[in-house]
């Protein structure tokens, strides 16, 4: 039965939970390891180091979430804007779902970048670039749909949205509560109705 295991995998997603609740340059091994019940020097037959074992988790991290905001922002059951709602609305659920604990782990590790080997700074820029393209896609089907003036720059409004979104889920887990989420979303919100 341990040979049908995906050993490489369950260290990934354990690593996926601590760090997103720990930071990176927090976190040891041994804790991600004994979840999976893998033995301290058997790592490195998975992972040549935690550099490159924190580049799969982020990776990892990266594709999941992209997922997630595909589901709901290219929903054409729904208008643009109540699809970035529905994406906040799901965030929110995930983030009480775990006790405010754990954050966005690409926020997370921006956070703690000059604490971070240097290869992951262009990661985690690239990462937020691709979240971007993404609702500033959106955002451009809400102009076609006249929920935003034609005039609007979507590119700065994206990239705006994700500064923002980032420090409103940093604060819902300093207060442990949505409220930050919800009063960001308005904001922005407001913001694009003029």
């Amino acid at each position: 039965m341990a040979q049908n295991r995906d050993i490489r995998t369950e260290l990934i997603r354990s690593g996926l939970e601590h760090l997103t609740e720990i930071g990176f340059t927090a976190s040891g091994l041994d804790k991600i390891l004994k979840k999976v019940g893998v033995p301290k020097g058997s790592f490195y037959f998975y992972f040549q180091s935690k550099e490159t074992f924190g580049h799969a988790v982020l990776s990892s991290y990266a594709s999941y979430f992209a997922h997630k905001l595909d589901s709901h922002l290219l929903d054409n059951s729904y208008a643009p804007m109540q699809r970035i709602r529905n994406f906040v609305e799901d965030a929110k659920q995930g983030i009480a779902r775990h006790q405010f604990k754990r954050g966005c782990l690409v926020g997370n590790l921006g956070q703690e970048v000059d604490l971070l080997p240097e290869s992951f700074r262009p990661m985690l820029i690239a990462t937020f670039q691709s979240w971007q393209q993404r609702v500033a896609k959106c955002l451009r089907e809400a102009q076609l749909t006249g929920e935003l003036p034609a005039n609007a720059d979507c590119e700065v409004l994206a990239e705006f949205f994700w500064i923002g979104w980032e420090g409103a889920v940093s604060r819902a887990r300093l207060e442990q509560s949505t409220g930050p989420l919800d009063k960001y979303v308005e904001l922005f919100t407001q913001r694009l109705a003029g």
